[in-house]
């Protein structure tokens, strides 16, 4: 079966951390949310690491440096190098600096890590649309604290027709507190101004995976993430497998509403699924079976049963009616009873 024609979650009899040579984690919403790590990824992550995975952490946040990055990953208890962080600054800066002559002056509406990697890459970082010879406007995630003021200075240049690029579009990010704005909420702002559309590089474009690719080494690498439609999209995107986690943005109706693109191979509760197998989501007598729980589709319904005795994770009924929704519905259309058949599992 093709990721382009999936229909139910896959099965795995080896431990992912196994069968994967390299881990590509996201970050907010996956391991930390905010300040803290999210509850089981520390030991998750070092049993994974003890077991031969390779973990790099990718993400499209594009306000710290990778070496920032690893020590906020340190002093929560995972032992990370700098070298282990991708982010979306490091993927538009090279997207930019293919473009452009180097030493070009570049304007940047974001926070450190955006000028770290533009002059890793030789690049100029400067302040004003008003510089002389400014070849490029990079938009990446700023922090609560970044100014009005520079999305203004964005959109001078943009309408004189400088070039405009963006580390990602996540219209969100989850932090300690709950869902924030994130980056893509504010190039909206500047293409309401402009009209202009960017030239995106973080997840799910490829530029992302290139550059996830070129800086790991990963050959047979696995996607971890909270969202659809970057972590998951990307994976597609670069035909590689993918595992989503519960714990971030996506919650069980979004995962069973998913369109193709945005179907994970692998679905979990958290980090604790990288040191286990995946249980088999087969069709049997007309029904998605997964563990102790049985799903169909009737026509625009979907329907749970208890397949036999016993204790039934209520996981495994979450892949069962992921099944029978997406065999029965590929472009992703709305399908009655969900919070029913959901309310069942305690999701």
């Amino acid at each position: 079966m093709t990721r382009q024609s999936r229909t139910s979650p896959a099965g795995s009899e080896r431990s992912l951390h196994q069968a994967y040579d390299t881990a590509l984690l996201d970050l907010d919403g996956v391991v930390y949310a905010g300040g803290h790590a999210i509850a089981h990824a520390v030991e998750s992550l070092a049993a994974a690491r003890a077991g031969g995975m390779h973990l790099a952490y990718v993400t499209n946040n594009a306000l710290r440096t990778p070496e920032a990055v690893a020590e906020h990953l340190c002093e929560l208890g995972i032992p990370t190098e700098a070298g282990e962080v991708i982010t979306s600054a490091q993927a538009v800066a090279r997207l930019i600096a293919e473009q452009v002559e180097p030493g070009s002056k570049v304007l940047v509406i974001g926070g450190e890590g955006l000028r770290v990697a533009l002059r890793e890459r030789g690049l100029v970082a400067v302040d004003s649309a008003d510089e002389e010879g400014l070849a490029a406007v990079v938009q990446g995630y700023g922090g609560p604290g970044l100014e009005w003021g520079r999305f203004a200075e964005a959109a001078y240049a943009v309408n004189r027709g400088v070039p405009w690029y963006a580390s990602n579009t996540d219209l969100t990010i989850p932090g300690a507190r709950g869902i924030a704005p994130g980056n893509g909420a504010a190039v909206e702002v500047v293409r309401i101004a402009t009209g202009a559309e960017p030239q995106v590089a973080g997840k799910p474009l490829p530029p992302m995976h290139r550059e996830t690719v070129l800086r790991t080494g990963a050959e047979r690498p696995l996607v971890v993430g909270d969202r659809l439609d970057t972590d998951i999209e990307g994976a597609f995107n670069g035909d590689v497998d993918s595992l989503l986690v519960l714990t971030g943005v996506t919650d069980a109706e979004q995962l069973l509403r998913a369109e193709p693109r945005h179907r994970p191979t692998y679905v979990d509760r958290d980090l604790r699924g990288l040191l286990t197998g995946q249980p088999e989501v087969a069709e049997r007598d007309g029904a998605w079976r997964c563990g102790g729980w049985g799903a169909v589709h009737a026509g625009t319904h979907l329907e749970l049963t208890r397949a036999g005795g016993g204790e039934a994770d209520p996981l495994d009924g979450l892949r069962a009616l992921c099944a029978a929704a997406w065999s029965a519905a590929g472009d992703g259309a709305y399908r009655d009873d969900v919070e029913k058949a959901l309310g069942a599992l305690g999701l």
